[in-house]
């Protein structure tokens, strides 16, 4: 009765309420992306089975490295530290370590530097060649190490430079900088040059306002490149095998070889080695893996 007499009022129909909501407003919480509907088993099982793999092998050489010669026990328990006082005296680990520890920092700052400065150079400037230089680069990814073996022992003879910690660090200097180029490039040209052009108005030389606004936002992206310049170097066999004779100039890849005899191995020197081997190589990735991640993607991104 009383919508009969609204209408005959106003004129209009009432219509009935119709429900708006979209039909994904019934899910469940915590439903609404599809990935979320997948089993966690789907998702822990192949993330075990992946870190089984990646962990057994560590587990392994740590197990050869701690347990008594003999031994056959599959927890390290009694722990000895023979293998390692074997390994570090009388194998001369400590001077392997001491010349890898040289020519990983002395590559590093190498590499660095002058990937900052070729760097720079491609992503501030325009010259003709720059995209022919950037293939090259590019290119030079492709050659492998072993080819460039010939002209580079020849190159080091003639510069008396042949059994000598400077010419790893070379060699490893010059196969680090494409990809170091390449990636520092991609770094500063994220950064705005806008803010160059701000020190310049200010006074400041191109060099100063590099050094004060344009070097402190390339932290990310100088971390990378450095931290893989030093454990490429410091993991690298080929180079100090071919350029390095004497003992006492040796790295430690080298120096792992030794204990590979041609009738029997040493494994629990061996397994000491390869410990003593990883570990700086465990801190550096454990206190810089932030600013590797971002230093690789931001290079990237932008070319």
């Amino acid at each position: 009765m009383t919508a009969a007499l609204a209408e005959k009022h106003t004129g209009t129909v009432l219509e009935p309420v119709r429900n708006t909501e979209p039909p994904t407003a019934h899910r469940r919480p915590g439903r609404e992306r599809a990935f979320d509907d997948v089993p966690r088993w789907q998702i822990y099982v192949p993330l075990g089975i992946y870190l089984l793999f990646t962990l057994v092998p560590f587990y392994w050489m740590f197990l050869f490295a701690v347990r008594p010669t003999g031994s056959t026990s599959l927890v390290p328990w009694p722990m000895t530290g023979e293998h390692f006082s074997k390994v570090w005296t009388e194998r001369s680990f400590a001077v392997f370590f001491q010349n890898s520890m040289i020519v990983g920092a002395c590559t590093l700052v190498a590499t660095t530097l002058v990937a900052l400065s070729g760097g720079y150079a491609l992503a501030r400037f325009d010259f003709r060649i720059k995209n022919g230089f950037m293939l090259a680069l590019l290119c030079s990814q492709f050659i492998p190490g072993a080819l460039m073996l010939v002209p580079l022992f020849e190159i080091f003879k003639n510069l008396q430079m042949i059994n000598s910690l400077g010419s790893v660090v070379v060699a490893e200097t010059v196969f680090q900088l494409p990809l170091s180029i390449i990636l520092i490039s991609g770094f500063i040209k994220n950064v705005p040059v806008s803010l160059e052009e701000a020190a310049w108005v200010d006074g400041c030389s191109r060099f100063r306002a590099f050094c004060a606004v344009v070097l402190p936002l390339l932290r990310p992206g100088l971390i990378a490149v450095g931290s893989f310049a030093f454990v490429h170097s410091w993991n690298h066999f080929l180079f100090a095998l071919m350029f390095l004779s004497e003992q006492d100039k040796q790295t430690i890849p080298v120096g792992l070889n030794t204990l590979i005899g041609a009738d029997s191995v040493d494994l629990g020197a061996l397994a000491a080695g390869g410990v003593i081997a990883a570990i700086p190589v465990v801190i550096v990735f454990a206190f810089i893996q932030k600013w590797l991640i971002t230093g690789f993607s931001a290079g990237a991104v932008k070319g």
